[in-house]
């Protein structure tokens, strides 16, 4: 793919701070469950009440507010978090802050009658202060598998009196995860490019080991994590890349933007003594997609996963 055919990158910094503070909390608790994992039915949501149509609807966690726009339910939503950025209309939203830390006050403010929320969504003293409050809540857990994508779709479908519409975009989506898996599948490569995924929103960069959105991502396009012994994400240091020898590297659209740009990235020496440096002319070998596509487990999975298996794996 040519380079000139990826999204472009924005100069938003609010949008980058949101994006920032999203991922640089799911460092910490990114899949304790692995990626390969998938909840029974009774771990998949925590209800309370009675979902009512017309809801007065709260949304925290970008990928559960897509799926609010994906099944046509925007006219219910009175407020989201700092993560909802996609579609564009979720910008203008009433943002209620960080679904990490919360406050009841602003939440109630809204009024809300329902809300959805990732797992990750607290502290748990506020969302026991809108139970208290009546409010009707639903945790979705996060275990970076197609699964979380499915849970997402149920529960706001069921918050938002849509389980028919629910169902039959899960089956839409459903179909076409299987198609790119399937493609996917068709094409092995002698042997699959290594990764490394740099997490670089503000500070220093990082990278990720197992068990991380990241990682999920670059096994299912059908690709290795070049960075392998831990789990989570580390501090990058020059060491650590030539001994990692990715062929690709990955970030966020938001990352790159922040480390400069591709040329004040490839100015670090230590990149000159890498596959990927040394392949960079004649095959795409710095990869960015937008933070919340590659890394928040949305409705777009499916074609985001085949574009990166044509992009790293096929080039």
């Amino acid at each position: 793919m040519n380079p000139s055919s990826q999204p472009k990158r924005h100069d938003n910094v609010s949008r980058r701070s949101a994006l920032t503070r999203l991922w640089g909390g799911a460092l910490a608790g990114s899949a304790a469950l692995g990626a390969g994992a998938v909840l029974p039915w009774s771990a998949r949501a925590q209800t309370v009440n009675t979902v009512r149509p017309n809801e007065r609807l709260i949304s925290l966690g970008g990928g559960i507010t897509e799926v609010v726009y994906a099944l046509g339910a925007e006219n219910q939503l009175v407020g989201t978090d700092t993560t909802s950025l996609y579609p564009v209309a979720a910008q203008h939203t009433p943002k209620v802050g960080y679904l990490r830390s919360l406050s009841a006050e602003g939440l109630l403010s809204l009024r809300p009658t329902a809300l959805v929320a990732s797992s990750e969504a607290g502290p748990p003293v506020v969302l026991d202060q809108l139970r208290a409050a009546r409010v009707r809540i639903e945790l979705v857990p996060i275990d970076h598998t197609w699964a979380e994508v499915q849970r997402k779709v149920e529960a706001v479908g069921r918050a938002t009196a849509k389980v028919a519409e629910s169902r039959i975009l899960q089956a839409r989506l459903d179909a076409q995860w299987q198609d790119s898996l399937a493609f996917i599948a068709a094409f092995k490569p002698a042997r699959p490019p290594r990764v490394m995924f740099i997490l670089s929103h503000s500070g220093s960069p990082m990278v990720s080991g197992s068990a991380t959105a990241a990682d999920a991502v670059i096994r299912f396009t059908g690709a290795r994590n070049a960075i392998t012994g831990f789990r989570g994400y580390r501090p990058m240091t020059a060491e650590a890349v030539v001994a990692a020898a990715p062929d690709v590297v990955l970030l966020t659209t938001q990352g790159l933007d922040a480390m400069g740009g591709a040329e004040p990235f490839w100015n670090r020496p230590e990149w000159r003594l890498t596959p990927a440096w040394r392949q960079r002319q004649t095959r795409q070998t710095l990869v960015h997609r937008d933070a919340l596509e590659l890394l928040g487990f949305t409705p777009r999975m499916p074609r985001l996963v085949r574009d990166l298996h044509e992009t790293v794996v096929r080039a």
